[in-house]
């Protein structure tokens, strides 16, 4: 078992709006992405975030870039009372746990 977080070159994270986060992986090349992308499921998503699969919206792979957006639903909305991160941008942390 190996981390994607030794292999990427970028794990990010931001705002899709105000109810939804989004996360960037891309990899070095073609070879370590396609290693990669399987193992990127709605069901290990949802089990770093502590959400439901049905809460995890879309994965999608983009070859060309070597890369892979996953977007979720936004535990609270962007700016809501109590919400910690506006900008989503440091929400990406449970990824450095993802494995394949």
């Amino acid at each position: 078992m190996r981390y994607v977080k030794d292999v990427a070159s970028v794990i990010r994270s931001k705002n899709a709006g105000p109810y939804e986060l989004t996360f960037d992986l891309m990899f070095p090349d073609a070879e370590t992405y396609d290693q990669v992308r399987h193992a990127i499921t709605k069901e290990k998503i949802a089990s770093l975030y502590q959400i439901e699969e049905s809460q995890v919206l879309s994965i999608v792979h983009f070859a060309p870039a070597h890369a892979v957006k996953i977007t979720i639903e936004r535990p609270r909305a962007s700016g809501d009372l109590g919400e910690t991160d506006v900008y989503g941008a440091q929400q990406h942390a449970p990824l450095f746990d993802l494995t394949y």
